[in-house]
């Protein structure tokens, strides 16, 4: 009678293979097979899809935008053709959908709740400010396949001219502003208000910490509850904002008593705020008229003084640099997200936070190696070295070579410098004449913008 020999299920290896790669140094493997049977997702028999490799392969679709689903598997297990006869299936299409299916939202969620932490490294650069852990919140629309289900489930902008071409969702963020880590999110319709979105992730700062945030975002509210978990806040508010000054502090800066807008005459509702006003001057140039107003909950000038607070708050926009980071360079101009069903969205988002949670600890562990500011490195190269790196034949190789490769990766990591365009110039060139009647550029050196430094000045709180 005919026998066949018994062999390990391809699943097996895919978890080993990944269990040693590059992605287990920010996700390891136990954790993430924690995470899936807490949530009552792990696999149930032996597939050559299991919950844990459906995870990594997530991540991985954010990796590898524009590629088709198959090549991304593909990606994921290329270091087992080292292994036995170099012979592995790869799923379908319509496997691969049904294997996300199963697996949902929720672990993927969990994964980023649990594992996705800031660093809070003091030797790195923009992580603290004054002994204050630097944070910033922010919010932007993501764009989604055109489909019924997609539209109904979280609606999209519209005007004068009809509704927008794509749906849309909402999402807000927390980051740490030293290593672009987002480590908090909330994700939402295109109708949510990214003001109720970002209630929902403000138990996650701390005592210690110092939240920036855009004027946007100054609410009594939304104000009164971050400022309960203890930790500083320094956000831009319009100035518009009815706010009763009580008293003069000696750096220009002054106190004032907000009360919700909805307030009664004689109510005690009321929170006491610091106030810093103060303009942009570029040398050689009058000043801006645009005043800037922001209020903080560091009431003591001797905690920090006005020009300080207005020197440091620039550095919220690294949080728009983090959003960049994810919607545009590691999606590499992708207009709209691969999933054409909500439940498949929502997890599809929280992959691509884990993928660029990946990257991003990946460069902060450089730079702190190299004791270098993580803003010096190469995101775009870091992500390519990354993917190379998880390509490797983890399983075929010895624990110290497997370590080596690692270690190599990192170093790579570490000395890819972000290229700058400032003080570069080129030749401009035409070939032919443009076929249309718009002017010709001229041809000759191009004329290069130096970086022009603004100088903070104060206003007067003098009345």
């Amino acid at each position: 009678m005919a026998r066949f020999s018994k062999t390990l299920a391809q699943g097996n290896l895919a978890t080993r293979h990944l269990g040693f790669g590059m992605l287990a140094l920010c996700f390891p493997m136990r954790r993430v097979q924690k995470i899936i049977r807490d949530c009552g997702k792990a696999s149930s028999r032996i597939r050559d899809l299991p919950a844990e490799v459906v995870a990594f392969y997530v991540i991985a679709l954010s990796l590898f935008p524009g590629v088709s689903y198959q090549s991304v598997l593909e990606w994921l297990i290329t270091g087992l053709q080292w292994l036995g006869d170099g012979q592995f299936r790869v799923n379908t299409k319509g496997a691969l959908s049904r294997a996300r299916k199963r697996l949902g939202e929720e672990p993927l969620k969990r994964i980023h709740e649990k594992l996705a932490s800031p660093v809070n490294d003091q030797t790195l650069p923009g992580c603290r400010w004054n002994n204050l852990h630097l944070v910033a919140i922010d919010g932007t629309t993501l764009a989604l396949q055109d489909t019924p289900e997609n539209s109904r489930a979280f609606g999209r902008s519209s005007n004068q001219h009809g509704a927008g071409a794509w749906p849309l969702a909402r999402f807000v963020a927390l980051a740490e502003v030293g290593t672009h880590i987002v480590f908090a999110s909330e994700l939402g319709g295109y109708r949510d208000s990214e003001t109720v979105l970002a209630a929902k992730i403000l138990s996650r700062l701390r005592p210690g910490m110092l939240c920036l945030a855009d004027r946007l975002f100054p609410g009594y509210d939304l104000w009164q509850q971050a400022a309960a978990t203890g930790a500083h806040l320094l956000w831009r508010a319009k100035i518009g904002l009815s706010l009763k000054r009580v008293g003069e502090l000696s750096d220009g800066s002054w106190l004032a008593e907000w009360r919700p807008s909805e307030a009664k005459a004689g109510e005690a509702r009321k929170q006491l705020v610091r106030v810093v006003e103060y303009k942009l001057k570029e040398p050689d140039l009058p000043a801006s008229e645009e005043t800037y107003r922001l209020i903080t909950t560091m009431l003591d000038e001797k905690e920090a003084e006005a020009r300080e607070l207005a020197e440091l708050y620039p550095e919220r926009w690294e949080i728009e640099l983090t959003i960049k980071e994810g919607k545009s360079v590691l999606r590499k101009g992708q207009v709209t997200l691969r999933s054409k069903t909500p439940g498949l969205v929502r997890q599809e988002f929280w992959g691509l936070l884990l993928a660029h949670y990946l990257v991003r600890r990946m460069m902060a562990d450089a730079a702190s190696g190299r004791r270098v500011d993580p803003d010096t490195l190469s995101y775009q190269r870091s992500v390519e070295i990354i993917k190379s790196a998880q390509t490797c034949p983890t399983l075929a190789m010895p624990a110290k070579a497997r370590n080596a490769s690692m270690a190599k990766a990192m170093e790579r990591i570490g000395a890819a410098k972000a290229a700058s365009s400032r003080g570069m110039s080129k030749e401009r060139t035409i070939k032919k004449k443009p076929k249309c009647d718009f002017p010709v550029r001229k041809s000759g050196p191009k004329p290069v913008t130096k970086k022009r430094e603004a100088k903070v000045e104060i206003k007067n709180s003098a009345k």
